[in-house]
């Protein structure tokens, strides 16, 4: 479906469908009048449409769900936000937050009144041109800015630019940080990205780096297979601590992208919905489902293992596993039984506790790449965690 464009506005448009590579790809000239519908002979798993004068281009997956949240339901939402019920920090990001920076004002605007702080991952998609007025006071509006760097992104935006930009903020008195991300910790571009920006700004500037993954079907594709999970071991998540809104204003609490595309969501993981459903709500559902604390105290295959049934081992690995818990009744039978009460509670205050005094460097060792992971701690380092 092609959606409205400027009038004689010109754009290349190519559909891909895995498997025995089928490929279309055509043109058409917009006239802002109609949403038209685009024919290509199968159903296509994924879809790129480019302005022909522009190098930049939108891309779209049969998996994405919904195009974005309802705006004034977005900030409706972070208006249930409350001094004394609050996040400690809300993150834009996307997509890209910053195509919408009217909204970034307001958002951040209504989060810091209740005391959240606000922090924004960005791409940096206007940084080779000065900035415009209207993104610049979205920047103004946040706590901390972000900056997604890698190989792909700088193909479209050149290093200097985005090395501007940083430079721009902190003289702005606003903390910053580098997303990077690599092909592994022996990846000569991470290795050349990291020691210029340490060249270039010191101890100012965290990096948070991480590493490429197979993920959904290209997992099918890899040829290193994932490593047999170990069932008895403890391994608590640290992931279904933050909730996350959708596309779709459904609001998860789980930031794997796998997840937050799956639809239906598995019940464990939905916490509600901005359009019906509050801050406090949310925050409530998440604290006290007992699937979620046992997910986040012993993680999901410690739970399968120790209560499924053997005839449903089929491996899916540790995220995939947690997002199959609803096909095993049992399993969340027992939770319910072992984590409802008090017991459940003091189990998942301890294994947060426990995370926490790691620290984040220990974090990103586990997920991110664990040859920089001391970078993420930069300029407050913390020695040896």
């Amino acid at each position: 479906m092609a959606t409205l464009s400027n009038s004689g506005n010109s754009f290349q448009a190519a559909a891909i469908f895995p498997g025995a590579i089928k490929m279309a790809s055509g043109t058409y000239t917009g006239d802002a009048t109609d949403n038209r519908a685009i024919t290509v002979g199968f159903q296509p798993d994924f879809v790129i449409v480019k302005d022909a004068g522009n190098t930049e281009g939108a891309g779209r997956t049969s998996t994405m769900v919904g195009d974005e949240p309802d705006p004034a339901t977005l900030v409706e939402f972070v208006g249930t936000f409350a001094t004394s019920n609050r996040p400690e920090v809300l993150l834009l990001t996307g997509g890209e937050p910053l195509l919408r920076p009217d909204l970034v004002v307001e958002l951040a605007g209504a989060a810091r009144r209740a005391g959240t702080r606000v922090a924004l991952l960005t791409g940096g998609y206007f940084a080779a041109r000065p900035v415009p007025a209207r993104i610049l006071r979205a920047l103004r509006a946040v706590d901390h800015f972000s900056l997604s760097i890698d190989a792909f992104h700088e193909r479209q935006i050149p290093r200097c630019h985005l090395f501007r930009l940083l430079h721009l903020m902190l003289d702005m008195g606003t903390a910053v940080s580098v997303h990077a991300v690599g092909s592994g910790p022996a990846d000569p571009y991470l290795a050349g990205l990291v020691s210029q920006t340490r060249q270039e700004f010191g101890d100012r500037v965290p990096m948070l780096v991480n590493s490429l993954r197979a993920m959904g079907r290209a997992a099918a594709w890899s040829l290193a297979g994932p490593p047999v999970p170990d069932h008895q071991r403890v391994l608590p998540c640290a992931m279904a601590a933050w909730p996350v809104v959708a596309a779709d204003g459904t609001v998860l609490a789980c930031c794997n992208q796998d997840g937050v595309d799956r639809r239906p969501v598995p019940d464990h993981l939905r916490l509600g919905h901005i359009g019906t459903d509050t801050w406090p709500q949310v925050r409530d559902r998440a604290l006290t489902s007992p699937v979620l604390r046992l997910i986040r105290a012993t993680g999901p295959l410690h739970l399968r293992g120790r209560y499924g049934t053997p005839a449903g081992r089929t491996e899916h690995g540790y995220c995939g596993t947690c997002l199959r818990l609803g096909d095993h009744p049992e399993i969340l039978r027992a939770a319910r039984e072992v984590a409802a009460g008090r017991l459940g509670e003091l189990l998942d205050e301890h294994a947060a506790r426990v995370q926490f005094e790691a620290g984040p460097v220990a974090l990103v060792r586990r997920h991110g790449c664990s040859r920089y992971a001391d970078l993420v701690t930069l300029p407050h380092r913390e020695g040896s965690r």
